[in-house]
């Protein structure tokens, strides 16, 4: 059995210790009262009298809460409701103190009439102040509900505000990858038709995959790497000869969560600053590895220049990048982070830190296939 107060419920039993607990102090300070004065009465008299008393409030103690949440001090009721339970404790008080004398009459040799005047001359202050008590306890919990819904609503804002933003990002990176390659099989029609088709049926084949992949903002990094494997298949057959491919990934990085697509644009803007601007061949390096809490990143290209202003960070190079270190932020704040350095003799490498967590449900991708 549970005794409700307001939105609270408590048990009956720690209920009735707590009034117990309030009768057997207010007992005690009459007796020592009365011992000071002369007028001592027999000990279990006061405890019988202080019981009456308390147990009484206790049975009101739930209509006081229920009193206090129809007519709260506060809104723009706020004067209103306070002349309200002004009228409520008043008529709360003398009920209390009318039902003790009720119960007191049964013990009693005196009348109920007798009993009711010395109640009010003996316990209407008191009856008084614990109504306002009661209901000051009642609004500070009222007050601490609101507080606590009104964060929980607060953070929920904050994490669906994330989510649409992250996705925001997200959606804007896969049509960027996507103009840009069907910009190059649209070149490579004039020149090369059988590569051509060759590109748009792996196009398709990468566009499947995304569709099935799973449609959260992180993945494993095998899935990742499976991902990236078919877009190096489409730059593969662009560039041919002129693009080598090299994965270096360590095993017990494989389950590790990562944001998804988070190394398609990297390696996208490396080509593109690479041989999609310069002559020659170019070398793509791909690594992964584990420092202490944290998973590292690297992809490395040896045939671009990076500008001595943009060292350090991201400026400069483009939408895939800017929306990398975004996305990063987001999902991890600052704990995650993303910077461009210079290689020597040449080169630029995309260097990306983030904590290290493995995926609750492991994929079981394909096998990673060389580029």
């Amino acid at each position: 059995m549970k005794v409700r107060l307001g939105t609270t419920e408590i048990g009956f039993g720690r209920y009735l210790a707590l009034w117990t607990g309030i009768a057997v102090v207010f007992a005690v300070q009459r007796h020592l009262n009365a011992q000071l004065v002369g007028h001592e009465w027999d000990a279990w008299d006061y405890l019988r009298w202080s019981m009456i008393q308390w147990y009484t409030w206790a049975a009101l103690a739930p209509l006081v809460f229920r009193l206090a949440a129809l007519y709260p001090r506060q809104g723009e009721f706020r004067i209103r409701g306070l002349g309200v339970q002004l009228l409520a404790s008043v008529a709360v008080t003398m009920l209390a103190l009318l039902a003790g004398a009720a119960v007191s009459t049964v013990f009693e040799p005196s009348s109920f009439l007798e009993q009711v005047r010395q109640f009010v001359g003996q316990h209407f202050a008191t009856g008084f102040l614990t109504y306002w008590a009661l209901f000051a306890i009642q609004q500070a919990m009222a007050f601490h509900e609101e507080k606590t819904r009104r964060e929980r609503e607060a953070d929920q804002l904050a994490a669906e505000l994330a989510r649409s933003r992250l996705q925001a990002l997200k959606s804007q990176l896969q049509p960027h990858f996507l103009f840009n390659t069907l910009h190059a099989i649209a070149t490579l029609l004039k020149e090369d038709a059988l590569t051509a088709e060759d590109m748009l049926l792996r196009l398709s084949e990468l566009l499947r995959a995304f569709l099935e992949d799973y449609d959260g903002q992180e993945i494993s990094l095998r899935r990742e790497l499976v991902l990236l494997d078919l877009y190096l298949g489409i730059q593969g057959v662009r560039f041919k000869d002129r693009l080598t491919t090299r994965v270096y990934i360590d095993p017990a990085t494989l389950d590790c969560a990562v944001p998804s697509l988070i190394l398609q644009p990297i390696v996208e803007n490396a080509i593109r600053h690479g041989i999609g601007e310069r002559v020659g061949a170019d070398l793509i390096e791909i690594e992964s590895r584990r420092e202490g809490g944290n998973l590292c990143i690297e992809v490395r290209n040896r045939n671009s220049v990076l500008d001595e202003n943009a060292r350090g960070s991201t400026r400069g190079h483009g939408i895939g990048l800017s929306n990398t270190a975004l996305r990063l932020h987001e999902l991890y704040g600052d704990a995650a982070h993303v910077r461009l350095d210079m290689l020597w003799p040449q080169g630029v490498a995309c260097r990306i830190q983030l904590p290290f967590r493995e995926t609750e449900d492991a994929d079981e991708g394909p096998e990673i296939a060389s580029a």
